[in-house]
């Protein structure tokens, strides 16, 4: 993993160490222009053969991580491509390392926002007949991040990559209550260093918020470490938990209605904030199941401890000029209601927001 000015140089490098022959760059129009060039003139200096892909997006304009999307890049994936490079962020990261897995074509990344986490998970969150859904593929065998193009990336990615950050605080807390009440496999370490990761993130909010080389990095370290925290786990539970259930639960909803998309960062991040009210206030109400009161009552007290208050998470939000509203991603509240109810049977994961609908529905 390399992060610095002269990243596609020694993406370039390894290539050739690798004994690789042809590559396929696979991108956006957007990603293309900023990386994607820059990284073929590289390989260009190099006498490298390269192809590229250029996803399109759909009939309203967004670029998805869909069958449709899918399907295109695998038909430019030939016997003389020796590998992919994931030219984008979350949603080329997830179309490339489906299409890496299902063709045994080792992936590169190549991020162009520190927007999410997912870039060096196994996880492929995708659209399947409308549906969201996260498939185990393959994580990438190197990443390089050049920080000039991170830095000129648009202000809300970098929110949104904050935001996926601040989302750590409902997933471990979810993570660690499924541990508790449902007996959920646990890994120690990767919890930790997803806690790292977080923590790393708030302490430098300041630098992040500036958006300089400095807070650029500090931020995509912690992605990275999420997403190898992820990783190392083999599953998504360390970063995703009840939050990240109404953000997909959104996004189906918008590709239902035909509505551009929502960054993931931002969805996730505004979804937090509605955890940590919905989970204080819940403890607080006493309403929890039988099976957790009494003698479990104290350690759902501290698990739930863990999550700062909803204004905490909100005011950091705000500092990286991040939404921190419903209403801020034109979500109203009829869906918000309805997401709180349903999105927990999305996954099957004993999240508290799962636990909190069972209770509703006895």
């Amino acid at each position: 993993m390399f992060i610095g000015i002269d990243a596609f140089a020694k993406c370039s490098s390894f290539l050739l160490e690798k004994k690789f022959k042809r590559v396929l760059l696979v991108a956006d129009q957007n990603t293309y222009v900023e990386a994607g060039e820059k990284l073929g003139q590289a390989l260009r200096e190099l006498n490298f053969e390269y192809s590229v892909c250029i996803v399109e997006p759909n009939k309203i304009g967004d670029v998805v991580a869909d069958e449709v999307s899918i399907v295109q890049a695998l038909l430019k994936i030939d016997n003389n491509i020796d590998a992919l490079l994931a030219i984008g962020s979350g949603t080329i990261h997830d179309i490339t390392r489906f299409c890496s897995a299902k063709t045994g074509k080792p992936f590169i990344s190549i991020p162009t926002a520190a927007s999410v986490d997912g870039f060096t998970s196994l996880g492929a969150p995708l659209i399947v007949r409308g549906v969201k859904k996260t498939f185990q593929t393959v994580s990438p065998i190197a990443l390089f991040a050049d920080i000039n193009v991170l830095m000129n990336a648009p202000k809300e990615m970098t929110a949104a990559g904050f935001g996926d950050m601040l989302a750590k605080y409902t997933s471990l807390a979810d993570w660690n209550f499924g541990r508790f009440i449902a007996d959920e496999p646990f890994c120690p370490l990767a919890a930790s260093l997803t806690k790292e990761a977080l923590e790393n993130c708030v302490d430098k909010v300041d630098k992040i918020a500036v958006g300089d080389e400095e807070g650029v990095r500090i931020l995509l370290a912690s992605l990275i470490q999420s997403g190898l925290a992820m990783l190392l786990f083999g599953q998504s539970h360390p970063a995703s938990g009840g939050e990240h259930h109404l953000s997909h639960y959104w996004e189906m909803e918008f590709l239902q209605k035909k509505r551009h998309q929502v960054l993931h960062g931002a969805k996730v991040g505004v979804s937090s904030v509605l955890l940590a009210n919905l989970y204080h206030a819940w403890f607080a109400s006493g309403e929890l199941l039988p099976i957790a009161l009494n003698d479990r009552s104290e350690k759902i007290a501290e698990i739930i401890a863990t999550i700062p208050k909803s204004e905490q998470i909100a005011a950091l939000l705000k500092r990286v000029g991040g939404p921190t509203f419903p209403k801020e991603l034109n979500i109203d509240e009829e869906l918000v209601e309805r997401s709180l109810k349903e999105a927990h049977l999305l996954r099957e994961r004993f999240t508290m927001l799962k636990c909190y609908n069972i209770k509703l529905s006895q």
